[in-house]
């Protein structure tokens, strides 16, 4: 079945891009933002279609979704005053805390990826692989000469999308303070030139 790769998305597919970014993503970030309802609001309540790229099926079904970060903004950002919005004042607070430990750095030499999700139905279609390959055109006209993306330790088949995709390691880090909030105590750092 074939794809189309949209710049952005619908704000009525906030609620489905904020469900496919939670299967992706809750597994790591499960620990700090539940419960998972809040987290499904909050999600798509911060969450930047103008950071992201959409895959969507001839239907118009949000099938995967890849987003990225600018000096100004991150498809999945928000502040702590948004957590506090959706947790309340001492639950946004902690929250707050905790996330800062994850990477929110602004890469000036390298675009940065800020996730990518494929519905787990359709994933082995290359959907992953035309949303890199979007992302690195964004990354070109921008001026960008490479593409960089974390990956968290155990995650195997991203990993191994990405290898295919033409990133290379560049870094590994450790935490135990990872491990005991989100479940994983290593990251992975992957570059490709454009």
């Amino acid at each position: 079945m074939t794809v189309t790769i949209t710049r952005g998305f619908e704000p009525s597919l906030r609620p489905v891009a904020a469900g496919l970014y939670w299967q992706a993503f809750g597994g790591k970030l499960g620990r700090v933002m539940q419960p998972e309802a809040l987290a499904l609001a909050h999600v798509a309540r911060v969450m930047r279609p103008d950071h992201a790229f959409a895959a969507l099926d001839p239907a118009g079904h949000l099938v995967g979704i890849a987003g990225f970060r600018s000096l100004t903004a991150s498809f999945v950002g928000g502040s702590t005053a948004d957590l506090r919005d959706s947790y309340g004042r001492l639950g946004g607070t902690l929250r707050g805390l905790m996330l800062s430990l994850l990477s929110q750095d602004v890469d000036n030499e390298r675009f940065l990826v800020d996730g990518i999700a494929v519905r787990a139905d359709r994933r082995g279609e290359g959907i992953g692989t035309r949303l890199v390959e979007a992302l690195c055109a964004e990354a070109q006209a921008r001026g960008y000469r490479q593409i960089r993306l974390d990956v968290v330790g155990g995650n195997v088949r991203a990993r191994q999308l990405y290898e295919r995709a033409g990133f290379a390691t560049a870094a590994r880090s450790h935490s135990r303070a990872t491990a005991v909030l989100f479940g994983f105590d290593s990251v992975t750092t992957m570059v490709r030139p454009l």
